[in-house]
């Protein structure tokens, strides 16, 4: 049916060891394998091949990032992939450029994508819980939504021309986690999101 792209960002640390995210990854890679597509998986924790990397994102349909939030932000080993992967890839297989020309230099910008009519998915972990979010009164967040926080990454996405799935995100997965609850959620976003 379609060629997904699943990227396990998660970074190693001696309080979490990835364990959820990669369960996520599991059951992802799974549901979409029985379901007619085909699944290829890149870990943040092993080696890659930056040519490999931007053949990847070239023949998925779709692109899964699986992360836990870190600091409000993607682990920094997945920052070293977008680093390296991302800026080889603008010579035009991700991207020819920023998409200005030299007769409208100031316009335009963002538009060179050459990876239009392929989509992304961001799928979340968070030690903070839902109700941080989207309420006025919480003092971190000001009402901000998860897709707020991560807006500079959905731009990286849209950068080069892909459209978003819904964001997926799990909550408070440290000091109150619902483990089984966000397996069945998410394997429910799964087939929402993959007709």
């Amino acid at each position: 049916m379609s060629n997904v792209l699943i990227i396990n960002a998660h970074q190693k640390y001696p309080f979490s060891e990835g364990k959820l995210n990669q369960t996520l990854v599991d059951k992802a890679s799974k549901w979409l394998g029985e379901n007619g597509h085909q699944v290829r998986v890149v870990t943040m924790s092993d080696s890659f091949d930056v040519e490999q990397e931007i053949a990847n994102h070239q023949w998925a349909d779709t692109i899964i990032l699986q992360s836990p939030v870190n600091w409000m932000g993607v682990p920094w080993l997945f920052k070293k992939y977008m680093d390296e992967v991302y800026t080889a890839g603008m010579a035009g297989q991700l991207c020819a450029g920023d998409g200005r020309t030299s007769a409208e230099p100031t316009a335009n910008y963002g538009t060179g994508g050459t990876l239009t009519g392929k989509n992304y998915m961001l799928s979340l972990t968070f030690n903070a819980p839902a109700q941080a979010f989207e309420d006025p009164a919480e003092y971190l967040f000001e009402g901000k939504s998860v897709d707020d926080l991560f807006f500079p990454m959905h731009m990286n996405f849209r950068f080069f021309g892909m459209q978003a799935l819904t964001t997926f995100a799990s909550f408070d997965v440290m000091k109150n986690p619902q483990i089984e609850q966000d397996l069945a959620r998410f394997e429910a976003h799964l087939a929402a999101q993959f007709k």
